[in-house]
């Protein structure tokens, strides 16, 4: 089978082309960095099928990161290589090309980012740059398929140009006699976007612009979330499924070992989806009618914040503030997506080359991050008590996020990185894309979420049935009671937390605790340990050795903060 491998430098739209190319389902973001694994997928030319192979982004083919070291080892497996330019920076993309002719493979060149040229007053001679680089060029936008068709019906032109190799020197001189014969560049006006780049990248105008952008970001998705819950998911359980269930209840006798495993306990002889416990109860309603609206509109807004190109800008401003906990700006990817769900933030902790940061960044996602459902949970329960205890508990995790950090940067041999980041345009994000990527995200919480919520419950019940969960309250009653202050039925919120933390707050509910005690349990759960699903994915981004080193400092850390709560409140 012919192996096709799709190589440029960061953000030039490789992810886009490899979509449009194989249809697999590769998330199309505009930031540099979403490709950072290859990825790969099958493409029919005629009567034959190919493997397209997505390698990570690369500036050169002397590797200066483990990435980039990844695509130089893939060249020696592709068969034929579609090398993917930046239309728009003709230029700098070149480098990488002539590198890639030199090394005689057969190559096609896709001008990616065609769409961009005319609205910034660049015009390329195709022809002519085909005949400088002596293989075919075909002009392509990944994002809307224009060019697609005609890239693979070209496949076929690929060409060994047999190019020199030439020295460092050597090269740039070729570039600017390219670029100068095959591009010319017309005089206009900055358009509003670009004076808006301009504006969100500077510090005096960057950090207000910043602000604004993420207090209307969370407004979005509060009044987005609010509404699908007011309007859709509350009804339908409040009514349709809630009779449902009572018939069901009926005919299981209103108790019993599988009643209270299906429906749950009954409160005043009542079902109550936030209480009862059961797999079709509680089990169904915490999922889709608290969580999966703010996952959701979370995720729709994060969607066109990255295909707009401002994530970016972000990870400049706040590259000072990063540094201080010995990360850098682009440190900040994983913490916004970790807000969304721990788990891709814990995927996007790869991003950061070195141990020792990835190591600050994927304990500070894991201890002072909370993800939008368990921020919809406490905003939900503790809520109830008044909008300055919300306030308490975030103001505490962002403490513990600045203080830490500072703390890890110290003890941690290293030194901060700097931040190497292109900065992309701004574009108008493409409707389809948005929606595409929206709901991969909503999926893949369905399919890695909702089991894990039913497990808990279901290991909860077991738990309860079998008296293990009094044995566990009485062995940790010394720290549960005597330290943080709550009640030894808590074991209980404890245990599932490590399934699922939204779950857990919400069994914080029936306790009947007191407000200070509902405040220290809720920041207790939201710091003291990760989702099984991002332990996992933390095991295979760190190692053993690291994530035990780091779930160590998450249970010191709760530890003393539930105490030091406990005896400030």
């Amino acid at each position: 089978m012919r192996k096709i491998l799709l190589i440029g430098n960061p953000n030039v739209g490789k992810s886009a082309i490899f979509s449009r190319l194989t249809g697999a389902r590769v998330l199309i973001s505009n930031y540099p960095g979403t490709t950072v694994e290859f990825t790969q997928g099958f493409l029919k030319i005629g009567d034959e099928k190919a493997m397209v192979m997505d390698a990570p982004g690369t500036y050169n083919l002397g590797p200066s990161s483990k990435a980039e070291e990844v695509a130089v080892e893939m060249l020696k497996d592709g068969d034929l290589v579609i090398n993917i330019i930046d239309a728009t920076n003709l230029e700098r993309n070149l480098y990488l090309s002539l590198q890639l002719l030199e090394k005689n493979i057969p190559l096609v060149v896709a001008l990616n980012i065609w769409d961009e040229t005319r609205h910034r007053g660049i015009e390329i001679d195709i022809e002519k740059l085909e005949d400088l680089l002596g293989v075919p060029v075909v002009p392509t936008c990944g994002l809307t398929g224009e060019g697609i068709h005609n890239l693979v019906t070209r496949l076929s032109e690929a060409k060994k140009p047999n190019h020199p190799v030439l020295s460092d020197m050597q090269r740039w001189q070729e570039i600017g006699k390219i670029v100068e014969e095959a591009q010319k560049i017309h005089h206009r006006h900055h358009t509003l976007l670009e004076n808006i780049e301009d504006l969100s990248i500077k510090p005096l105008s960057g950090i207000p612009i910043a602000l604004t952008i993420i207090f209307v970001s969370f407004q979005i998705v509060r009044f987005t979330a609010e509404s699908l819950i007011n309007k859709i998911f509350e009804p339908f359980f409040a009514h349709t499924w809630l009779a449902l269930m009572n018939r069901l209840s009926v005919f299981l006798g209103r108790g019993g070992f599988l009643h209270n495993i299906l429906i749950g306990r009954l409160l005043n002889q009542e079902i109550d989806f936030g209480q009862s416990f059961g797999l079709l109860t509680t089990g169904l309603f915490v999922p889709f009618a608290m969580v999966l609206p703010y996952l959701f509109s979370f995720y729709l807004v994060l969607g066109l914040l990255e295909d707009f190109g401002y994530l970016p800008r972000l990870a400049v401003l706040i590259d000072n503030i990063m540094h201080r906990l010995g990360l850098h700006g682009y440190a900040i990817l994983p913490m916004i997506l970790g807000l969304g769900c721990n788990v891709p933030g814990a995927l996007a902790t790869r991003l950061l080359e070195g141990k020792r940061e990835k190591f600050i960044a994927a304990t500070l996602m894991a201890i002072a991050v909370p993800c939008i459902a368990q921020i919809a949970m406490i905003v939900g329960l503790v809520g109830q008590r008044g909008g300055q205890y919300v306030f308490l508990i975030f103001f505490v995790l962002i403490l513990i996020w600045f203080l830490l950090g500072g703390i890890l940067h110290r003890v941690l041999k290293g030194e901060s990185p700097e931040l190497t980041l292109e900065i992309p345009p701004y574009r108008r994000p493409l409707l389809i894309a948005v929606i595409k990527k929206l709901w991969m995200r909503v999926e893949s919480f369905l399919v890695s979420a909702v089991p894990y919520v039913l497990l808990g419950i279901l290991a909860i019940n077991a738990l309860y049935s079998l008296k293990i969960i009094d044995f566990l309250a009485k062995l940790f009653s010394p720290v549960l009671t005597g330290i943080w202050g709550l009640p030894s039925e808590s074991i209980s919120a404890l245990l599932v937390g490590f399934l699922r933390k939204d779950i857990a707050i919400g069994m914080l509910g029936p306790l009947n605790l007191t407000t200070k005690q509902l405040v220290i349990g809720s920041t207790v759960l939201a710091i003291y340990f990760p989702c099984v699903a991002t332990f996992i994915i933390l095991i295979r981004e760190l190692g053993i050795k690291s994530m035990l080193r780091s779930a160590m400092i998450m249970l010191l850390v709760t530890l003393i903060v539930g105490g030091l709560l406990n005896l400030i409140l």
